[in-house]
C-alpha cells in the first residue's frame, strides 16, 4: 500500500483523464477525416461526455494495469532507489499497454478502444500513464 494514497489517486486520475481525452480526439479526427463538420463546441461537449461515461471504464483498465506493474516497480525501487522515477514511469506506461492488450484479447470486437488499434494511438494513451507515473514518483518521493 502506498504511503501517500492521495498522490497515487491524483496520478491515476491524470492517466485516466488523459486516455479518455486521447481516445475521444482520435475518434473525432476519424470522423473529421470522413468530411464531418465538428465545431469546437461539439468537440468539447463530446470530450466532456466521454470523460463522464468512458472515463470510469478506462480508469478501471488503468487500475488493472497499474496494480501489478507499480507493485513490481516499487519493489525494484527499494533495491535501486536512484532508478525509482524511471521505474515508476515505465511501469505505469507498460501496465496500461498490457491492460489494454488484455482487454482487446477478450473483447468481442477487434479493439475495445479504437485509438489503440495501432501503435501511434496506443503510445499516445500510454504517454499519459507515463507522465502520471512520473508525477507519482515525484510527489511520493521517500523523505
Amino acid at each position: 500500500m502506498p504511503r501517500r494514497p492521495g498522490v497515487l489517486l491524483l496520478a491515476w486520475l491524470l492517466a485516466s483523464a488523459w486516455g479518455s481525452v486521447v481516445q475521444t480526439h482520435w475518434n473525432l479526427q476519424a470522423l473529421a477525416g470522413l468530411g464531418l463538420e465538428l465545431p469546437p463546441g461539439l468537440r468539447l461537449s463530446t470530450i466532456g461526455q466521454d470523460l463522464v461515461h468512458f472515463g470510469p471504464v478506462y480508469a478501471g483498465i488503468v487500475a488493472a494495469g497499474w496494480v501489478p506493474a507499480l507493485a513490481v516497480a516499487l519493489g525494484l525501487a527499494r533495491r535501486l532507489p536512484a532508478w525509482r522515477g524511471g521505474l515508476l514511469a515505465a511501469a505505469a506506461g507498460l501496465g496500461v499497454v498490457a491492460a489494454i492488450r488484455a482487454v482487446d484479447a477478450v473483447a468481442p470486437m477487434p479493439a475495445f478502444i479504437d485509438a489503440t488499434r495501432g501503435w501511434p494511438g496506443l503510445l499516445a494513451m500510454a504517454a499519459g500513464a507515463v507522465l502520471a507515473g512520473a508525477l507519482y514518483a515525484r510527489l511520493s518521493r521517500p523523505d
